[in-house]
Order: C-alpha cells, then structure tokens, then sequence
C-alpha cells in the first residue's frame, strides 16, 4: 500500500490555504506536550480506530508524528478503513522544526 509524502515545506504551504488540511499529531501526550505543529490536533495512534468517526473524509488530512514512521501507519490504517485524500508529513516534526517552521507546545 503507498503512503502519500508530504514534506515540510509543502505542508507550511497548504496550512497557509483558505481551506488548510486537517492536522493530526499521532504521537502520545507526553510528546506532544514537548512540541507540535499550531493546528495539530491529538489523536494518539493508539486511540485511532476509537476516533475514525472524528476524521472526514471530505478533506486533506495530514498525520504526523516525531520521524513519519507512526504517521505512515496511521495513513495505511486509514487507507484501509476507505479514506483516500490522507498523507503523511515526511521526517515528521523533527524535520518540520530543523526546516525553522512553527512549533509550540500543545495543550490538552
């Protein structure tokens, strides 16, 4: 199954769009309490299949998490659960912070 990228620089982009993607940090609380990505919404990837519910299918939706590789498997469980318009940020928040994009902690 083929994980759609996204690299930073590209994903700063669409966040800047009249109607952005939906941002979805798949990483645990404590990890997300240290920085995230402004918009990122938590959604641990263990709780994924409890909150499907919650994600539409109507629009962009991009998971990240520290490297890509949680995220790459959020997009391929997604994948497999019908959605299509679904990527994955490549190298994660790690890279996103060395490219200088935004980060903050996240509040839950």
């Amino acid at each position: 199954m083929l994980v759609k990228n996204i690299d930073s620089n590209e994903l700063a982009q669409w966040l800047e769009q009249e109607e952005p993607p939906v941002l979805i940090d798949v990483r645990t609380p404590k990890e997300m309490a240290q920085a995230s990505i402004p918009t990122g919404q938590p959604m641990p990837l263990t709780v994924l299949p409890l909150r499907l519910n919650e994600i539409p299918k109507d629009k962009q939706v991009v998971f990240y998490c520290r490297t890509g590789s949680r995220s790459a498997q959020a997009c391929m469980y997604m994948a497999q659960q019908g959605y299509d318009n679904i990527y994955n940020l490549y190298g994660g928040i790690i890279t996103w912070a060395r490219q200088g994009l935004p980060i903050e902690p996240m509040t839950m």
